[in-house]
């Protein structure tokens, strides 16, 4: 079931992140990420009453913590691809994503199988080869800190659900998605960016919301199914998706690297399900 749930949440990441960039060369990344994480809040808050649970004064503030990470990840993924190398800062963020819950399990103890290991380590490669882009501006430059500022950001999300009760329903994400509006509304403002959806394209992330709900809340039912050691490294996959949805519907190219990556993420979530 956890495996299910990971590859779930991996496919809405993904859907989620295509229709983004989509929507982001239509008007401003941030009016995007706003309008998209207002949404997401929206339909967490709804999902969140209607199955109800019993969270504690831990699991919300983990949850604040979650969308804190979330919303911080967001702003320097944006930041970083917009004045940077684009093949520097997605791979990296990606790899840092998947490092630090990878990390914190390990560290409360968690000890996956010999072949969910193996899984694990294959899977790093296999993010890495997927999400590296191909970017020829020589304007872009570095990006080094924003792409691994940007994996942390997403790594603590990670790392601070996977802390979340089994009990808690989905109550907490509603602070995750909630706090992650404020980090990228906070961080525009420092940055200078327009973040005010006034462009009516902007408007068309609201379908991101569902996709954004649903990718966090199979993320936080897997973890009380499965270590977080494996869930996240299977819902970092996410970049697989993107680059699958890019070339069926956009016709973008699949390069060799990324169909090795592919390759080895098929053969990581295969030993991670056997193990």
């Amino acid at each position: 079931m956890a495996i299910l749930l990971s590859l779930l949440s991996a496919v809405s990441y993904g859907v989620s992140d295509f229709l983004g960039g989509i929507f982001a060369k239509r008007a401003g990344a941030w009016q995007v990420a706003f309008v998209g994480q207002l949404s997401s809040t929206a339909c967490v808050s709804v999902a969140a009453l209607v199955i109800g649970g019993a969270a504690t004064r831990g699991d919300w503030l983990w949850g604040a913590a979650a969308g804190l990470g979330g919303g911080i990840g967001t702003a320097f993924l944006y930041r970083g691809l917009a004045g940077a190398r684009m093949g520097v800062v997605a791979p990296l963020s990606a790899v840092t994503c998947a490092l630090l819950p990878v990390a914190v399990g390990l560290a409360v103890g968690e000890r996956p199988s010999l072949l969910a290991a193996v899984g694990i380590v294959l899977a790093f490669p296999a993010i890495l080869l997927i999400s590296r882009m191909v970017d020829e501006d020589p304007s872009h430059r570095g990006g080094v800190v924003d792409g691994i500022l940007a994996g942390l950001g997403f790594g603590m999300l990670f790392a601070a659900l996977g802390q979340v009760g089994d009990e808690a329903g989905l109550y907490p994400l509603i602070l995750t998605q909630g706090f992650s509006v404020v980090s990228v509304v906070l961080t525009a403002l420092a940055l200078g960016q327009a973040w005010v959806p006034r462009d009516p394209a902007a408007w068309r992330a609201i379908v991101m919301g569902p996709l954004g709900a649903l990718a966090t809340s199979t993320f936080l039912v897997a973890t009380t199914y499965g270590l977080l050691s494996v869930v996240a490294v299977i819902s970092s996959l996410y970049p697989a998706i993107t680059v699958l949805l890019a070339a069926l519907v956009l016709s973008e190219r699949i390069h060799a690297w990324q169909g090795v990556g592919l390759a080895l993420a098929a053969g990581a979530v295969s030993l991670v399900a056997l193990g």
